[in-house]
């Protein structure tokens, strides 16, 4: 996982919350944790395509920040799928290297 991570413009690793975490610039775009003595892989998906990944069992929607569009993968719930996985990592990525688009401000001056 960490190779993966590594090869991406600008990613570096970081421990965030005391978790594993990967950051695109300012931005975590993967987290390895555990949650309920379960190994998971968190990834930003997003909103648009959240329900597909919650529809496996593997998923389930991330604690505190599910609701911006992120899913963890439980590592152990099956062999691991390294394409599968590198496939998360890139998407994840990709993800949060969008710029974020703001409200136009209403305060014209």
């Amino acid at each position: 996982m960490r190779a993966i991570c590594l090869a991406l413009p600008g990613a570096q690793e970081i421990l965030s919350h005391g978790h594993a975490a990967f950051t695109g610039g300012k931005r975590i775009f993967a987290v390895l944790e555990e949650y309920r003595g379960e190994l998971s892989l968190c990834v930003k998906v997003g909103l648009d395509v959240q329900a597909v990944f919650l529809a496996d069992p593997r998923f389930y929607p991330t604690p505190y920040i599910g609701k911006q569009g992120w899913v963890s993968l439980k590592v152990h719930a099956a062999p691991v799928d390294w394409d599968e996985i590198s496939g998360l990592l890139k998407g994840s990525h990709q993800a949060v290297s969008v710029p974020v688009k703001r409200a136009a401000s209403k305060n014209k001056r």
